[in-house]
């Protein structure tokens, strides 16, 4: 790695050039950067927004779940068999899906080499549950903080071999050639250095890019990402990067307070649904409003565990899904708050306080009777069956026993993200988006398989980056001829962010992102309609246009947060562009949302008729869209889906061509 200076603007930049910069401090992208160092490629630099921020550091369940073959046990299983799975969700490539289930051994034991506390039995095997969407039981966990462990592990690795670390430094552009076919470096704020204008901003001129930034998280006021995670995609969209399926995220009830997915046994423990004003006066356990029979209510509560993301299609006759459009109805369209009480049984379903076993469904019944949890109240049964998961709240400031939790239904996952090939390199040559970024999962998909995906994905980057793009950065004055006038473009936007510091106004930048925030909730959430999108979507425009003019800093320190503001509402506009396109070709309820069809289906009839739906029929599933930004308009394309390759695996061709060096390309 060398450093230099660039003059531009009349502003002197130190510029760092290097064969591979990633971006981003996640499991990813700690991952890439520890493969591509085992892989020989050493001249590297992680590039961070906060080293202990993002979502693989903060989030989890009550018992996160990595996605990998079976590896343990009689039951039969194969890369193929895994594949198919991962295909059979609608919406994905059969050849991304082979190489994720192909992968998907050689990323996990990796994790255990390092020392990732993944469970194993006396022989060796590595045992496995099934999850969501899961013919097998391919699931595995290191309990409710599994991607942390991922990540600490890796980060120790990465340590460990002294790659550079360079910590709080926020990228504002992904920088091209002139004709938007390679990518070329960064332009990033020094987070460190708000005040000093001299320091304000690093360049990075780079041959390869490997983007871990995540999700854009920071879409959805209602989220259960983590606070510190806001994602940089709108950044990458900006540099010609196509979007796929971006239409497909993940959405499921979620505390609030302490943000984390209520899944599994936060679920399965059969927690008390209660419903109050604002004020959190008027309780009331809502749930027996829209339930004739409690055993299907208690039965829709457990499932909620198992099949936690929001499904239109476990709607229909009490399903578990309905669940998700009840706390919806009461929170959003009542403006009412709901809790989760784990002190009490659910009085709809118990005598005297004592929960009715005998109401449960033969799963329900039997899988608390496995558990030895045919007994007490909820949180004495979840005590039981996972004290970590109530250890977990202790530590964030949260006892269950002795108060109700907050939720909502909130953003979980993003299934699409950007555009990349079977080698995670995307439209832009150089550009290797993986981990959350990457749209490589379809419609729907097996819990944990994101976990697998952000290893899978940043080890074929390294793969590939170290067999064909070895070359060094180009000449800092070569670099400043391509990217110039990218950089000017981005200072001149800081400026007139800067210039609010003169009106001596408050800072109004956290209030545009909750705006924003909030808009994405209302209309881009897992109630989805057309005339809604396409408002938010005229909010989002205009405010993009005027960013520079209607920011207010009370600070330099708020010019990262504004440049945050920057990504995020082209993000917004993005995406829902690729909503809008999707229902106006017919697209309807799938995955985990709901498109509101006035022709439709009724969930229940004591509903609202804007919940009314119906579910795609399958045409669009058998399609990718893919979206680009192209500043003044968007191209679309909707692609089949590419076939599983089956191809003639016969050993000595294939070690002719391990040993020609004619495999990866």
């Amino acid at each position: 790695m060398k450093k230099d200076q660039l003059q531009i603007e009349g502003q002197k930049i130190d510029v760092y050039s290097l064969n591979t910069v990633v971006v981003g401090s996640g499991a990813a992208g700690f991952n890439a950067a520890d493969r591509l160092y085992n892989f020989g490629q050493e001249d590297i630099a992680i590039v961070t927004e906060g080293i202990k921020m993002g979502t693989s550091r903060n989030t989890g369940s009550d018992k996160q779940t990595y996605y990998k073959l079976t590896l343990g046990g009689k039951d039969q299983d194969s890369v193929f068999d895994m594949a198919e799975t991962l295909f059979s969700g609608g919406s994905m490539d059969g050849d991304i899906a082979l190489v994720e289930a192909a992968l998907s051994p050689r990323s996990f034991y990796h994790l255990v080499d390092i020392g990732v506390p993944f469970p194993h039995n006396r022989f060796g095997e590595y045992v496995g549950y099934k999850t969501d969407h899961d013919p097998r039981k391919r699931a595995t966990s290191a309990g409710p903080l599994t991607s942390r462990y991922m990540t600490e592990k890796l980060e120790k690795e990465v340590k460990n071999k002294g790659i550079e670390i360079f910590d709080n430094y926020q990228v504002i552009a992904v920088l091209t050639d002139q004709d938007q076919e390679n990518a070329v470096g960064l332009l990033t704020l020094n987070k460190k250095q708000l005040d000093n204008e001299g320091k304000r901003y690093t360049l990075f001129n780079a041959t390869n890019i490997v983007y871990a930034t995540g999700g854009p998280a920071g879409l959805y006021d209602t989220s259960v990402y983590p606070g510190s995670q806001t994602g940089a995609s709108g950044l990458a969209f900006e540099a010609g990067v196509k979007g796929k399926n971006l239409t497909e995220w993940q959405y499921g009830i979620a505390s609030i307070k302490f943000r984390w997915n209520l899944s599994g046994t936060y679920q399965q423990v059969l927690p008390t649904y209660i419903s109050t004003d604002q004020d959190g006066n008027d309780k009331k356990e809502f749930l027996k409003e829209y339930f004739a029979e409690p055993g299907k209510m208690l039965d829709a509560v457990f499932l909620k565990g198992y099949q936690w993301p929001f499904d239109p299609r476990k709607v229909k006759d009490f399903g578990s899904s309905l669940i998700d459009i009840l706390v919806y109805n009461e929170t959003v369209i009542k403006g009412r708050r709901v809790w989760l009480d784990y002190r009490h049984n659910p009085q709809f379903a118990s005598d005297n306080g004592k929960l009715d076993f005998s109401l449960l469904g033969e799963e329900a019944a039997e899988y608390l009777k496995n558990s030895d949890a045919l007994f007490g109240t909820p949180i004495e049964r979840l005590k039981k069956m996972n004290q970590p998961a109530v250890d977990l709240y202790v530590d964030n400031g949260i006892d269950l026993e002795n108060e109700m939790l907050e939720i909502a239904v909130c953003a979980q996952h993003n299934n699409g993200g950007l555009e990349g090939n079977i080698w995670w390199e995307s439209n832009l040559a150089h550009f290797f988006p993986v981990g959350e970024v990457n749209g490589s999962h379809g419609v729907y998909r097996p819990g944990g398989t994101a976990l697998n995906s952000g290893q899978v994905g940043s080890t074929r980057a390294a793969q590939f980056i170290t067999a064909r793009y070895q070359e060094e950065a180009p000449a800092v004055e070569k670099f400043k001829a391509e990217a110039e006038l990218q950089i000017k473009k981005k200072l001149q936007l800081g400026g007139k962010f800067l210039q609010s510091l003169a009106k001596e106004s408050d800072s109004n930048v956290i209030d545009i992102r909750k705006k924003l925030g909030e808009r994405m909730s209302r209309a881009g959430a897992h109630i989805r309609n057309l005339s809604s999108i396409e408002a938010a979507l005229k909010e989002a425009e205009t405010e993009l246009k005027k960013l520079g003019e209607i920011s207010s800093l009370s600070s330099s320190r708020d010019l990262s947060l504004a440049f945050q503001n920057y990504d995020l509402l082209l993000a917004q506009y993005v995406y829902l562009t690729a909503f809008k396109d999707y229902i106006e070709l017919g697209g309807r309820s799938r995955g985990s949302y709901l498109v509101q069809d006035e022709e439709g289906e009724l969930p229940l009839e004591s509903l609202d008729d804007n919940f009314r739906f119906s579910l795609e029929d399958g045409n669009l599933s058998k399609k990718i869209q893919r979206i680009k930004y192209k500043g003044e308009h968007f191209e679309f394309g909707w692609q089949d889906v590419k076939p599983i390759p089956e191809d003639n695996n016969w050993f000595e061709n294939v070690w002719n061509k391990y040993l020609n060096d004619q495999v990866i390309k």
